[in-house]
């Protein structure tokens, strides 16, 4: 079990990544900590917006679903932006099965049970990365490397390994996000993680 980090340790775990950071207004206290618990943390999950222009979007929320939707934002041209430190709108509810391979680091990640008991908003990092999620909307290189470089990030903060991170459609059966290939992502995560961060 880890401690969530602070907002200033955050992003200095970001641009000691090499990231490109930027803070939205009012992120360092703009949370859904009032609503459930925030940590302790055992890994992070990442998405696709499926739209564009998201950045307002994952800072607020919508009428159903209150802001922040995440904790950054990934734009195509590689910007991280803070939207959100503690609890936050991103991930709802997880399979046990999924929940426990993450936390375990395992090598494999079995599809998600159809029970869904774990609040994964509590013990999980979000990052939301602009993408269509149709399959053809492309991820940039520089957006890419700049998810890879997020989830170093955290990784390397808490000690964890690449299996730490998994996509949300690995922790629920509700979910297609992200787009592309979680074990393709997993293994560049690791080829980072036994590199330097000041790349």
């Amino acid at each position: 079990m880890a401690t969530p980090m602070t907002a200033s340790q955050f992003v200095k775990a970001l641009k000691d990544e090499g990231a490109t950071v930027a803070e939205h207004a009012g992120w360092r206290r703009h949370n859904r900590n009032g609503h459930g618990a925030w940590g302790p943390v055992h890994g992070v999950v990442i998405h696709h917006t499926a739209d564009t222009d998201s950045l307002g979007l994952c800072y607020s929320g919508r009428s159903d679903l209150p802001g922040p939707l995440c904790h950054a934002h990934l734009a195509k041209d590689g910007t991280l932006t803070m939207v959100g430190n503690g609890r936050a709108n991103h991930a709802g509810t997880f399979a046990a099965n999924a929940v426990d391979a993450m936390t375990r680091g395992a090598a494999e990640h079995p599809r998600p049970d159809a029970a869904e008991p774990v609040d994964a908003n509590t013990i999980t990092y979000g990052v939301e990365i602009e993408n269509l999620g149709d399959g053809k909307d492309p991820y940039p290189a520089v957006q890419y490397t700049a998810a890879l470089k997020f989830a170093a990030a955290i990784c390397r903060f808490h000690h964890w390994t690449a299996e730490s991170v998994i996509g949300h459609k690995e922790g629920t059966r509700r979910k297609t996000d992200p787009s592309f290939d979680m074990n393709r992502f997993r293994a560049d995560l690791a080829d980072r993680l036994k590199s330097s961060t000041a790349d």
